[in-house]
């Protein structure tokens, strides 16, 4: 199996639901791996791979909803599909508002788990994608200089060439180079696109 195929992490102290979902998700040829307590998975090393959870709200030591937030901190995007035989409506909406993909009272209907696992599997797949492209955007305005930085903040906040270097004390000709250098490091086609980029990296238009 490749290093990228992703991983069902199935949670839950009942090793009857852990042998049972994980011959459900082997049947579909997905990978799974289980275990019987919250702080098994954080100790796992695993907490970045690609996947989703499988968890039951009601754990021994850490909670499913105790994880939940444990992960948030970490920055995982891993999804969560939440399982629980005592639920209520309070824990589920907490859950949900947390950024649960499903919340399950068992006993449920297989073919919903396996369509939540799909629904999750695609966020992670969508939610990683848009890291990496993040990650190659910032990397290309790394690479700028630090004037090239400078010039883009002014760029995209509307100002002109010769307005741009009444500020920075600098010939509209420079100007012009850096802007160019600019586009092309940062791959951009338009002055919309370069608008756009600077918004994705939380970068404030400069001001005169």
């Amino acid at each position: 199996m490749s290093d990228a195929e992703p991983t069902i992490f199935v949670i839950d102290d009942d090793p009857s639901v852990r042998q049972s979902l994980e011959s459900l998700i082997k049947s579909v040829d997905w990978r799974v791996r289980t275990y019987g307590s919250a702080q098994e998975f954080l100790g796992s090393g695993q907490l970045d791979a690609p996947g989703c959870i499988v968890l039951d709200i009601r754990l021994p030591g850490l909670s499913g909803l105790d994880l939940q937030q444990a992960l948030a901190q970490t920055k995982s995007c891993l999804p969560i599909i939440f399982i629980t035989g005592h639920g209520d409506i309070p824990m589920s909406v907490q859950a949900m508002k947390a950024g649960a993909v499903e919340f399950l009272p068992k006993p449920f209907r297989e073919q919903v788990l396996l369509d939540a696992l799909i629904l999750a599997l695609d966020r992670d797949r969508t939610t990683r994608q848009q890291r990496a492209n993040l990650a190659a955007l910032r990397e290309r305005y790394d690479s700028l200089t630090p004037r090239e930085q400078e010039v883009m903040g002014l760029v995209v906040s509307g100002l002109l060439n010769k307005q741009i270097a009444a500020t920075l004390g600098v010939s509209e000709v420079t100007v012009k180079v850096h802007r160019g250098q600019i586009m092309e490091k940062m791959q951009a086609d338009s002055l919309a696109n370069l608008v756009r980029m600077a918004e994705r990296l939380g970068i404030p238009a400069s001001k005169s």
